[in-house]
């Protein structure tokens, strides 16, 4: 029996806690997340609330275990940058990141659903992105890997070429 529940849609959580040796099973939170220009709160409030959300949205399919989520948003200058809705909405999050410093924040959340104790933490990562060409911008949009990503980025993925630096945890 897995210890707890990955509340997640994501590869990349998966295949981080994997590596970590940890036992668990995913399931998909039913909770439809806002897109980027509906955030009202600060970046670093919507991520926590989002983690919550998709963790308690999964608490009434798995009551008896641990459910773990979180919930990743791009900030820059006060604006919140969550999945791109379509390719263009890709290329206007890019070019408005390209050449910039800004935050990668992640909202995480613990629930035990049988007790209804929870933690709510967050981390934050500096990116500095490198003016992007308006060739590599079409060659990356092509290639997809803007799809379900917060900032229409993954550092993990082709991503990176375009990063100078970052500040904070990798992952």
């Amino acid at each position: 029996m897995s210890r707890f529940v990955l509340a997640s849609n994501s590869p990349r959580r998966r295949q981080l806690l994997g590596e970590a040796g940890y036992d668990f099973k995913v399931v998909s939170p039913p909770w439809p997340e806002p897109a980027g220009d509906e955030i009202n709160p600060s970046a670093a409030e919507f991520a926590q609330a989002a983690s919550y959300f998709k963790a308690r949205s999964v608490a009434s399919l798995c009551r008896s275990h641990v459910i773990l989520a979180a919930d990743t948003v791009v900030a820059r200058d006060g604006r919140v940058y969550g999945k791109p809705a379509d390719r263009e909405d890709a290329r206007r999050i890019l070019s408005s990141l390209s050449g910039t410093t800004h935050e990668v924040i992640t909202g995480v959340t613990l629930l035990d659903p049988r007790s209804g104790r929870r933690i709510i933490t967050m981390d934050r990562t500096g990116v500095t992105m490198r003016r992007m060409l308006p060739a590599e911008l079409d060659e990356y949009l092509d290639s997809g890997e803007w799809q379900d990503k917060a900032g229409a980025y993954g550092i993990q993925d082709i991503g990176d070429k375009f990063v100078e630096s970052i500040s904070g945890s990798f992952s």
